[in-house]
C-alpha cells in the first residue's frame, strides 16, 4: 500500500480545475469547457503518477482552449 500524498494532491488539483471548467460550462453552456470538466474530474482516478497526471492536465487544458480560440 502506497501512502505517498503526492498522487492525492495533484489529483485534487486536476479535479479541482475540471470541476471548475465543468460549472462554467454548464452555465454558459459552453461545450469545451464543460468536455474538458468532465474528463478532468474522471482520468485522475485511472492514473497512477502524479507528473503523468499534471502532464495530461496540462494539455487538456491546452486543447481547450484552442477550441475556444478556433471559436468552438
Amino acid at each position: 500500500m502506497n501512502l505517498d500524498p503526492n498522487p492525492f494532491f495533484a489529483s485534487l488539483l486536476v479535479s479541482g480545475i475540471g470541476f471548475v471548467a465543468f460549472s462554467y460550462g454548464k452555465t454558459q453552456k459552453r461545450v469545451p469547457q464543460f468536455a474538458t470538466g468532465i474528463v478532468m474530474m474522471v482520468y485522475p482516478y485511472f492514473i497512477d503518477g502524479v507528473v503523468p497526471m499534471l502532464v495530461i492536465g496540462v494539455v487538456l487544458v491546452a486543447a481547450m482552449t484552442a477550441a475556444i480560440k478556433l471559436g468552438y
